[in-house]
């Protein structure tokens, strides 16, 4: 299927880009990797009156940590850089475990953590992990720019508090206050479906006691759940078996499937609280050999 007529504009600069969507008054769409919003527009589920290619846009395809240790990913920055990334290895295993998983191959060299996010699709991995890690978005519209947590970000399923005339500019992970480990799991049925259950966990130690600590889901609800009972939990407890137990349980307890032919709500809480433990368990020998 073909998708509708549109009027196409590739700006040289991010003030034209946002002028260009100002002028669309809510009908005109942002094209960045366009791995969701190119399938939309050929199903027709999308028929914006006119695309913003921000594809030429300078100085946006970067992943990079600034003086005091956050994390910033620009909005051209591709899934398969931060799969390869050096620097994600050394510093953010959460995200460096989510980002091999990313839909395919194909995806992956074109689609973009930003666009993810703006997507808000509710089984989206890259919202569960900057959920987990407490990130924020950032937005510049003709006002300036405004950053937004992405718990409040994502309103719901496809849905972004981005006004008509913002682009999402990068991806803010604050700076760890500790030692940083975690990881990232989903269950699919082959690569690139999308996800029966995921669970993004995230924690920061200070020797074998948790600072800090964030766990998100996805594919279990209609948006991405932040599971914040279950990662208060862990704070100021050593991960034990008691502990890793009792977040494990919360996650899965927050957690709100439906059956489907991927399976029952019970089996997707089963998979929740398997990948909770899991993660948490693999940190925990970590941790006990660092010792």
């Amino acid at each position: 299927m073909f998708p509708p007529r549109f009027r196409y504009e590739a700006p040289r600069s991010l003030a034209e880009a946002i002028a260009l969507l100002h002028d669309g008054d809510g009908e005109a769409k942002v094209l960045a990797g366009g791995q969701s919003l190119v399938p939309l527009l050929k199903l027709r589920f999308a028929s914006p009156e006119m695309l913003v290619d921000i594809n030429n846009l300078p100085d946006l395809a970067y992943h990079r940590v600034d003086d005091s240790g956050a994390l910033h990913v620009g909005a051209l920055c591709r899934h398969a850089d931060l799969e390869h990334s050096a620097l994600l290895a050394e510093r953010q295993p959460t995200m460096i475990a989510a980002a091999p998983l990313i839909a395919d191959p194909i995806v992956r060299t074109r689609g973009t953590l930003v666009g993810s996010l703006c997507h808000a699709d509710p089984q989206g991995d890259w919202a569960a992990v900057v959920t987990a890690l407490g990130g924020h978005v950032v937005a510049q519209g003709p006002s300036g720019r405004r950053s937004i947590a992405v718990g409040d970000f994502v309103t719901g399923p496809f849905q972004n508090t981005l006004a008509h005339d913002e682009v999402a500019v990068e991806a803010v992970i604050p700076a760890a206050q500790g030692r940083v480990e975690g990881g990232f799991l989903k269950l699919e049925r082959r690569v690139g479906d999308f996800a029966t259950a995921g669970a993004a966990v995230a924690v920061e130690l200070d020797g074998d006691r948790v600072t800090r600590a964030g766990i998100a889901l996805s594919g279990v609800v209609a948006r991405t759940i932040d599971a914040r009972a279950a990662a208060d939990s862990l704070v100021g407890s050593v991960l034990d078996q008691a502990a890793i137990g009792r977040a494990a349980d919360l996650a899965a307890g927050v957690a709100e499937p439906r059956s489907d032919h991927r399976g029952s709500a019970d089996y997707k809480r089963h998979v929740v609280h398997t990948f909770v433990t899991r993660i948490l368990t693999r940190v925990s020998t970590t941790t006990s050999k660092a010792a």
